[in-house]
This record gives C-alpha cells, sequence and structure tokens, in this order.
C-alpha cells in the first residue's frame, strides 16, 4: 500500500508478521522494536502534546511483532510480544524514515548573488504568511536583510522578537556598534574587519545575529557576507584531506576582558547530526593551533590558510552599505560577516546588534504550515 503524499509505500506480510518500507533510498524490514516506539493511541501518546506516556527505553530489546494487519491504505493494526497492539497511521511512520528535517533546501551563493533575492520590506511582515515566507528565504539563503525598520533605539528587539528569543550575553540584550577607543573588542573599532563568525568561544554560540544601522553618515564601514557553504565546497575540490581535518581538529577560542573570560574548543567546519556541513566556527582574531606533530600542523594550517584565502575572494563575497533603518540577519554559522574601515571623522556610524537561537526561523517556518 502506498500512503497520499508519499514516496514510500509499505508491504504487510501476516505470515510471518512483517512491515516492509520501500524508499527512494531502498527497501527496508521496519525492526518491531522501532515501530513498537511510535504506538499512536490516547494510552500511548498525549494528543495534545505528541509526547509519549510510556518509557520506550524499558521495551525488550528481543521484542518481537506477533501479528500484521492492513486495515485500508493507511493504518495497519500491529501486534507485539509484549502484549501490546495498537493501529498504526502509516504516513506519521513514513515520516521518521528518513532523518528530513522538514526544512527548505539550502542554496549556496557566491559574490554574484543578487541582494533583491533576500531584501524584505519589515513593515509587509505583519501576516504570518508574510513572516514564514521571510523565514524560508532566511534558510534559504543563510540571510536577509530587511528595509525599512524603524530607527529608534532598541528597534532591533522587536525584530528579533518576530522570529524568535533574544539571547542575552555578556555584552546584554542587545549591543551598540560604534567607534569607541576603549572598547573591549575591535568591532567597537572604526578598523577593517576581516570575515568571521561571532562569539566561537561561547558555548552555546549563538546561532543568529541581527544587525541593524540606526544611522550612517560615513562613505566607508561597508558590510561584507560570504557563504561558508560556497567556499566549503570549493575547499573540497581541492583539498578534501584539508576538509577533514578542518572537521575533525578542535581550536580553542577565546574572549577576555576584564569582566569575563570564555574559552572553548570546537573544530573549525561544523556538521549536523545528519552529517551535513551547516558552516564554520571562524575568528582570527580569536583562535589557537592546538599542539600536535609538526607535520599534522603543517597539514593543518595549510587548509586553514586556503580557507581564509577563499573566505576573502571576491569570487564568494558580496559588499553592500547597510543605510538607516535596513536591517540584516544572518545565520552566524553559514555566514561569515566583516565590515570594511571607516573614518569616524567623517560621520557618525551607529548600528545595534542581537542574537537569537537559530531555532526560532525554523520553528517560525514549520509552525506556519511548513511540514
Amino acid at each position: 500500500m502506498k500512503c497520499p503524499a508519499m514516496t514510500t509505500s509499505f508491504q504487510i506480510d501476516s505470515n510471518p508478521p512483517r512491515v516492509r518500507a520501500h524508499t527512494p533510498g531502498g527497501v527496508v524490514d521496519l525492526p518491531a522494536l522501532w515501530l513498537r516506539e511510535r504506538s499512536q493511541d490516547s494510552s500511548h501518546l498525549d494528543a495534545r502534546t505528541r509526547q509519549r506516556l510510556f518509557d520506550p527505553h524499558q521495551l525488550p530489546d528481543d521484542l518481537r511483532l506477533v501479528s500484521a494487519q492492513a486495515i485500508d491504505s493507511r493504518h495497519v493494526q500491529l501486534g507485539f510480544s509484549d502484549q501490546y497492539a495498537g493501529t498504526f497511521d502509516l504516513e506519521a511512520i513514513a515520516g521518521d524514515l528518513a532523518p528530513a528535517d522538514h526544512l527548505p533546501e539550502r542554496i549556496a551563493w557566491s559574490g554574484a548573488l543578487d541582494l533583491a533575492r533576500v531584501r524584505l520590506d519589515w513593515t509587509g511582515l505583519g501576516t504570518s504568511a508574510a513572516l514564514r515566507a521571510a523565514a524560508e528565504c532566511f534558510l534559504v539563503h543563510g540571510f536577509i536583510v530587511l528595509d525599512n525598520v524603524p530607527t529608534q533605539s532598541e528597534s532591533i528587539l522587536e525584530v528579533a522578537s518576530a522570529f524568535g528569543h533574544v539571547r542575552e550575553t555578556n555584552f546584554g540584550r542587545y549591543f551598540e556598534v560604534y567607534s569607541r577607543p576603549d572598547s573591549n573588542d575591535l568591532a567597537y573599532r572604526p578598523v577593517h574587519l576581516g570575515p568571521h563568525t561571532d562569539n566561537p568561544y561561547r558555548e552555546p554560540v549563538p546561532g543568529i545575529q541581527l544587525l541593524h544601522c540606526l544611522t550612517n553618515g560615513t562613505t566607508g564601514g561597508l558590510s561584507t557576507l560570504v557563504d561558508s557553504l560556497s567556499v566549503i565546497e570549493q575547499l573540497r575540490r581541492e583539498d578534501p584531506e584539508g576538509i577533514r581535518l578542518l572537521a575533525e581538529t578542535p581550536v580553542q577560542f577565546r574572549f577576555i576582558d576584564q569582566d569575563t573570560e570564555l574559552a572553548e574548543h570546537r573544530t573549525i567546519i561544523q556538521h549536523d547530526a545528519m552529517q551535513r556541513i551547516t558552516g564554520v566556527h571562524y575568528s582570527p582574531r580569536l583562535d589557537y593551533l592546538p599542539l600536535m606533530p609538526e607535520t599534522q600542523m603543517r597539514r593543518f594550517q595549510r587548509a586553514r590558510r586556503r580557507l581564509g584565502e577563499l573566505f576573502v575572494d571576491s569570487r564568494y563575497e558580496i559588499r553592500f552599505r547597510l543605510d538607516d533603518g535596513q536591517l540584516m540577519m544572518f545565520d552566524n554559522a553559514r555566514i561569515l560577516h566583516g565590515r570594511t574601515s571607516f573614518d569616524p571623522g567623517e560621520g557618525y556610524r551607529h548600528l545595534q546588534g542581537c542574537y537569537i537561537d537559530i531555532d526560532g526561523p525554523r520553528s517560525l517556518y514549520r509552525r506556519i504550515g511548513g511540514g
């Protein structure tokens, strides 16, 4: 039988009892333990929360399927050796057969990206459908630029709250980005900032950064963005062994000021649980090579150096001016950001920034009809 709107079909055998799934990736017999854990009746699964009312960790490891009978094209009655029997919705089971996250497919981009594809009007995001479309654009490209955000202080918090929950750090709920000589971070100086990700020394690392321009009276201070997915793919073509080293060798990231000392070890290239590359933790201002045999260190350094060269390659970088009332929101692992230098004597440049977690837009996308 094939469930509606599914690419997976199911074969139900009664003697001996068996549930076999025919998936795009091949044919698999579904183990009794795997099926039993997905018991769906009201005595086993709370209808509102979708949380279990039993503990599957206590099921016997030698659990067997003792009966299987198709009811209709979507439902099957299954019995197990622990005396449980219940009706199972095959469409719900199909959703668990692949480790899908039900998110839109990412599109890696280069320096040729047309910014119009990711520019949205904040005043037009007042409906659930528009907000979900913005979340989808963000998840696909790794960033969006919003126009017409009010330039009053703390407006950034309203935008952040529309997509997730503000993450407070030692910099506060939000932070001020303008030139001040005695600041505790180079971001608060008028100097050039190369491509980097924020806070790699923190656990957990903030998933998303927002930067909102209140005023920009300088000709410098252009914002730069790079999609690490494109850069890593290029490095993979050149040096697959280097990719492996960057993904397996933890380095230390450290931040120190008079009130705070934060340090964490993590790899430069990051993977998720499904072994997909999600981005990088990258900041040449903050990282320290681990002690390793010299030959291995040279090999690691060669890969790290080439990664850095690609991050500043104009083929991969987009560069634009963030004007008054514009806000950019970007994935802090996938998208590296930077800034050209500027002359504070030329005019006042004032941005506000804050962080939210990456699960905010993901939840928004799924909740409003995402999947």
